[in-house]
């Protein structure tokens, strides 16, 4: 089969993937600036030539078996859906520093005392990762191989020659094809290695660990070249400060999306969290106003959280609000809402906002706990520790059902709370649960008649 090669070069964003023919300062795609890097790509014409003709098959009749492999970690498990499934590829990311290649280290540990893996390394020497795995206290087994290399096609002919069930490549931005022109970490060598690897998977029936690093926005280096390649993506959450870390699938083809797992980083590495939800509570302050707890949904697990406010004077001409693991966008709306609905005047105060732990939460339902918590602040009024608020608030004022609704309560139950205020709409589904006084309220007008 004959190939006429050519030759062309093209400028390529290395935040989105746009391309041009010329340089521009800043892409007309995604508005960064300084972000078209040259690259030279070569393109092959393929020769006409007969091939045998492809039939489509009858979907009944394609046998198919969901052979997923355990990896030992609960908290990774329930993020995947149950487990690893074969012939997957697994995108995880995270900002640098916050623990992922300590988690695919114990990941393939745990794996390698039943399966083959092979950890495929471009950042660290040999010796530096055996320092790491000594350093994590981790046991060895005879099962579990290493290589430190970045060429694509070396680590693609290893990974046939030795068809390990796992593979982890640490990292993506450091793999390259000689075929290609382009730096390692250019958006052309990770969509090629992607799509290399992808196939590889495929071709022996093997998953592929890939990790990527994040950008500045804490995204995935391009991310529109790679996550709709891989059937997997995972964000590996955190600050570096906290010692908890949250393992959230973004996009899963084999179980669930918006799954969490997770973890606290110690010493010896990551340990998994059975129940965060007394983690994230263990440190809530008593009698004071501004904290109230909520209940908020993770995929399918109920997690309590403690959400904090601080209403205060400000001393300058424009008030500062100032968010963490909240939308800063919701929290303005509901300040516009009570401002509204309750002739609160909050316009002259200073609101800091907080989720206890580290965590992370958009949800719908934690609108009724950040009214609480900034009403509270601001009358200087404590929320009962024994009670827990959650609930959607509208335009109106009014209070929103939300979904899971016996799913919450039995986790606050569990957690030995005796109170609950939610949505009225949700009453007539939880009216079996006993044992706790659960009050349903229509708009945040009865909130204040309840809470204060």
């Amino acid at each position: 089969m004959g190939y006429i090669k050519k030759t062309k070069t093209i400028f390529v964003c290395q935040n989105c993937s746009y391309q041009t023919l010329k340089w521009l300062g800043r892409c007309p795609d995604c508005n960064e600036w300084n972000t078209f890097v040259e690259e030279t790509i070569e393109k092959k014409e393929e020769k006409k030539t007969h091939k045998k003709k492809l039939l489509p098959l009858n979907i009944a009749t394609i046998e198919s078996e969901e052979d997923r492999i355990i990896t030992g970690m609960q908290e990774v498990d329930r993020t995947l859906g149950g487990g690893i499934v074969a012939g997957s590829i697994i995108l995880i990311g995270g900002e640098p520093g916050i623990g992922k290649s300590t988690l695919m280290l114990q990941i393939l540990t745990k794996i390698s005392s039943n399966e083959s893996v092979l950890y495929i390394s471009g950042e660290e020497s040999l010796s530096q990762l055996k320092l790491r795995y000594k350093r994590l206290n981790r046991d060895t087994t005879d099962k579990m191989f290493a290589i430190s290399e970045i060429d694509l096609e070396k680590v693609i002919s290893i990974c046939e020659e030795i068809k390990p069930k796992v593979i982890t490549i640490d990292s993506i931005q450091t793999m390259f094809s000689r075929e290609l022109s382009s730096p390692p970490g250019s958006i052309t060598q990770v969509r090629e290695a992607t799509m290399k690897l992808m196939l590889l998977a495929k071709k022996i029936n093997s998953t592929i660990f890939i990790v990527g690093h994040v950008t500045k926005d804490g995204a995935i280096a391009g991310p529109r070249v790679m996550e709709h390649i891989v059937d997997t993506v995972l964000y590996f959450e955190g600050d570096k400060n906290n010692i908890f870390r949250i393992l959230r699938a973004n996009k899963n083809r084999f179980g669930s999306t918006n799954e969490i797992g997770v973890f606290e980083m110690q010493k010896k590495g990551l340990v998994e969290i059975f129940n965060p939800s007394e983690i994230f509570l263990s440190e809530k302050p008593e009698n004071v106003a501004g904290s109230v707890v909520t209940a908020t949904i993770e995929g399918t697990r109920p997690i309590l959280i403690e959400i904090q406010g601080l209403v205060s004077i400000s001393h300058f001409a424009t008030a500062k609000r100032t968010i963490l693991g909240i939308d800063q966008n919701k929290v303005a709306l509901l300040i516009a809402i009570i401002e509204k609905r309750l002739a609160i005047n909050l316009v002259g105060n200073d609101v800091f906002m907080n989720i206890a732990g580290g965590i992370k939460s958009n949800e719908t339902a934690l609108d009724l706990g950040i009214i609480s918590a900034l009403i509270s602040s601001f009358l200087d009024k404590k929320i009962p520790d024994d009670t827990v608020v959650f609930g959607e608030v509208g335009l109106a004022g009014e209070i929103r059902a939300v979904n899971h609704i016996v799913l919450r309560i039995s986790e606050i139950k569990k957690m030995g709370f005796k109170k609950c205020i939610i949505p009225f709409s949700n009453l007539k589904s939880v009216t079996e649960i006993k044992d706790i006084e659960i009050v349903g309220i229509k708009n945040i007008s009865e909130l204040m008649t309840n809470l204060f």
